[in-house]
C-alpha cells in the first residue's frame, strides 16, 4: 500500500501559512452548516519552510532545551544558520557550539558566543534576523522586550514568565510585535502538531457536541536536580538548578503543566478560566522552595469547570494528557474522539511508513513544526503572532500556583492586578538567600 505524502506546493502552502500556526485564533476558511454551526477547515501544515534567502538566528539560552530548539529551526527549512550564542555558563554554551557543529555543520565565530546576564543583549545586536529563547523562564520578560524593540522575530519556550508581572509584560510586548509586523512563535508545539490540530477541527465542528467539561493531567516522576558544586556561587547554583526554585521556573505547575492547561484554553476557545481553587503540597523534593503536586479546580466564564492535575514524584501512576467531554461524546484532545458509550467516533490517520506499517505519531515533529511555521510565516510575509495564546496559559498557570500556596480561591482579575514580581533586582553572580520558604496554605487550628 503506498504510503500517503503530504505534497504540498509552494503556492498552497504560502496561501496556508496564517493558518497553520497560530490556529488559536484561526486564519481558516469556514462554512456554516446545515444546523447552524460553522464548519472549520485546518489546512495540512507544510512538510518544510519555503526557500529564501538566508535567515539567521540567537539562540540565549544554551541548555538541552534550547540546544534542541536551534537544531529544530535548522531543520525547519533550506538556508537557515545560527550565528550567535548566548548563555551564563560557558560549559553550556561550549556545549551547544559543539553538538551544532557536530550534527548540522553549523559553526558559530569566537566572536558571536556570549557569556553572561547580559549575554542576550548581545545576541541580539549581533545581526541575526530571529532570536531562540531557552533561558530560564523568570529571564524571558525582559529579553522578549529587548527583542522586540529590537526589530527581531522570536521563538520563545514555555512558559514565558513566573509572575503576573512577567505575563503582562509578555501580553503587551506581544502587542507590540504584532504592530510591528513581526512573528511570534512559542514552545506550545501541541497547536502546532498535526494529530492535535485536526482533533481540534473535528471538536470545533461539533463531534463531541457541546464542551461541558475538561480534565488535564501532567503526572510524572521527579525531574533532575544539581548539587551545589565546589566553586559554585549561591546565584550560580541557582540558575543552574533552576527547575527547583519557583523564581526562576514558576513551580511545575507553570514549567511544565502550562502545555496541559493550553491545550484545554485553546479547545475550548477561551483564552482563560476565569477563576481557581487548588491545592497542593511538598512530599520528596530535596531541593529548592517549590511543591511537588499540585490539584486545581479552574472555572470559566460560563460555569464550565476544568480539573487540572500536576505531580513530579516517583513511583506513582503516570499520565500526561487531556480529555474534554461533551453533549454528544468526549475526546482525548490528541488523535480520537469517542461516543458517550465510549465507542470512537474519529480517529487521526497517521498514514503508513515506507515498510507499509501504520505511523503511530505525526510524521514531522511538533518541535520542528513549530519552527517550519515561523520561518514559513517570515518568508511570506504572513506574520503569526502566539504571545497572547502563551503568555495567558502561564497566567492560568500562575493563577493555580497562588491559589493552591495560599489556600484561597483567586481570580484572573485578581493576578491582573497583582503587582507579585519573584526574583532579585539585580542579577550577580554571588550570595543569595537560600533559605527555601516553602509556601503554606491556609492558617494553623486555634488552640482549644
Amino acid at each position: 500500500m503506498e504510503k500517503k505524502k503530504n505534497h504540498q506546493t509552494r503556492r498552497n502552502f504560502l496561501g496556508n501559512a496564517l493558518a497553520v500556526s497560530a490556529i488559536g485564533a484561526l486564519g481558516v476558511q469556514g462554512i456554516v452548516s446545515a444546523c447552524g454551526r460553522t464548519k472549520i477547515t485546518i489546512p495540512i501544515p507544510p512538510d518544510s519552510a519555503p526557500d529564501g534567502p538566508v535567515l539567521t538566528a540567537g539562540l540565549i539560552g544554551c541548555g538541552g532545551r534550547g540546544t534542541g530548539a536551534a537544531l529544530n529551526f535548522l531543520d525547519a527549512g533550506p538556508n537557515l544558520k545560527i550565528t550567535a550564542l548566548g548563555d551564563l555558563f560557558e560549559d553550556r554554551l561550549n556545549s551547544a557550539r559543539s553538538k551544532l557543529l557536530k550534527n548540522k555543520q553549523n559553526e558559530i565565530a569566537d566572536d558571536h558566543c556570549f557569556l553572561g546576564f547580559d549575554a542576550y543583549e548581545k545576541v541580539i545586536d549581533s545581526g541575526v534576523d530571529v532570536i531562540i529563547m531557552a533561558t530560564p523562564p523568570h529571564f524571558r520578560p525582559m529579553q522578549f522586550e529587548a527583542a522586540i524593540k529590537a526589530g527581531k522575530h522570536v521563538f520563545m519556550e514555555k512558559p514565558v514568565a513566573v509572575d503576573p508581572e512577567g505575563a503582562r509584560s509578555i501580553m503587551a510586548t506581544g502587542k507590540k510585535a504584532e504592530g510591528m509586523g513581526l512573528s511570534v512563535a512559542a514552545g506550545t508545539q501541541r497547536r502546532h502538531q498535526r494529530d492535535y490540530q485536526k482533533t481540534y477541527e473535528q471538536v470545533i465542528n461539533g463531534g463531541i457536541g457541546d464542551i461541558v467539561s475538561a480534565t488535564c493531567y501532567w503526572n510524572g516522576g521527579k525531574l533532575w536536580h544539581k548539587n551545589h558544586q565546589e566553586g559554585w556561587s549561591d546565584m550560580e547554583w541557582m540558575v543552574r538548578n533552576w527547575v527547583n526554585w519557583i523564581w526562576l521556573s514558576g513551580d511545575h505547575i507553570v514549567e511544565q503543566h502550562v502545555h496541559n492547561l493550553d491545550v484545554i484554553n485553546w479547545f475550548k476557545g477561551k483564552l482563560h478560566p476565569i477563576k481557581a481553587v487548588g491545592f497542593g503540597s511538598r512530599q520528596r523534593r530535596i531541593t529548592g522552595d517549590q511543591f511537588d503536586n499540585f490539584s486545581v479546580d479552574f472555572i470559566y466564564d460560563d460555569e464550565m469547570h476544568m480539573h487540572s492535575m500536576c505531580r513530579q514524584i516517583n513511583d506513582c501512576t503516570n499520565s500526561v494528557s487531556e480529555y474534554i467531554r461533551g453533549t454528544n461524546g468526549y475526546t482525548n484532545c490528541k488523535n480520537a474522539t469517542f461516543n458517550v458509550d465510549g465507542t470512537p467516533s474519529w480517529g487521526y490517520d497517521y498514514g503508513l511508513n515506507p515498510e507499509g506499517e501504520p505511523l503511530t505519531n505525526t510524521e514531522i515533529s511538533p518541535y520542528v513544526q513549530e519552527h517550519i511555521d515561523l520561518v514559513t510565516a517570515i518568508r511570506t510575509n504572513q506574520p503569526i503572532n502566539d504571545a497572547e495564546n502563551v503568555a495567558n496559559s502561564t497566567m492560568t498557570a500562575i493563577m493555580g500556583r497562588i491559589s493552591a500556596y495560599t489556600g484561597k480561591a483567586v481570580t484572573w482579575e485578581e493576578v491582573m492586578n497583582s503587582d507579585l514580581r519573584l526574583g532579585p533586582k539585580e542579577y550577580i553572580l554571588g550570595p543569595m538567600d537560600m533559605t527555601a520558604n516553602i509556601p503554606v496554605p491556609g492558617s494553623s487550628p486555634k488552640k482549644a
